[in-house]
Order: C-alpha cells, then sequence, then structure tokens
C-alpha cells in the first residue's frame, strides 16, 4: 500500500500490532462549495477504523506548520459533527513510537 508520508505507514503498522483494522484514506469530505454546489475543497482524514466508527488524522508536521491542518479539522467538525475524529499531532505520535521503539529516517521527523 501506499501512503502519503512515512508516519502513516508507521502508524498502520502500530494499528495493526493491536489487531485494530484501519481503512486508509477510505473519503473525502467535501468541505468548500463553489458557487454552483459543486464539491472544490475536500479534508481526507488518513484513516477510518471500521469496528470504532471513526477517522484518525496523523499530523507530524513541524507544529508552526500545523496551522492550516487545524483549520480543516475545525472546518471539517463544523460540518460533520456527527462523525468522530481524533488528530494525532506530532509529539503524540513521536511519544508513541517512542514507547515501541520506532523511528523514522531523520528525513521524514519534519
Amino acid at each position: 500500500m501506499r501512503f502519503a508520508h512515512p508516519s502513516e505507514r508507521v502508524f498502520a503498522g502500530l494499528l495493526s500490532l493491536y489487531g485494530v483494522e484501519w481503512v486508509y484514506e477510505p473519503v473525502a469530505f467535501p468541505l468548500v462549495w463553489d458557487e454552483f454546489g459543486t464539491p472544490i475543497r475536500f479534508f481526507r482524514p488518513d484513516f477510518y477504523l471500521p469496528a470504532q466508527g471513526g477517522f484518525i488524522e496523523l499530523t507530524v508536521l513541524d507544529q508552526r506548520l500545523v496551522t492550516k491542518k487545524n483549520a480543516k479539522v475545525r472546518r471539517f467538525r463544523a460540518l460533520y459533527p456527527e462523525v468522530p475524529l481524533i488528530v494525532v499531532y506530532r509529539r503524540d505520535f513521536f511519544a508513541l513510537t517512542a514507547r515501541h521503539c520506532v523511528t523514522l529516517p531523520p528525513a521524514h521527523a519534519a
């Protein structure tokens, strides 16, 4: 399977390690529509967990670069309040991988 970022592959491996069923980026939620009602901007959470009925968005960007992602998440939550979404931020992701002695190559840690 192709992942957009190596951190997603690592996270998928951890989910599988614990027996959590997951689907990678199965749904694109419209966030913005043009004047004709056609969706023009979307949010595609990284993982869907069927048994839990919710989504996970992994954000390992440097904190100063997370502003756009947070705006998308806020818009998503405003439009789809009934859809559970957990955002896993950089510090939480690296704490999780450290507990499992998993590291990313330095080029992908940013």
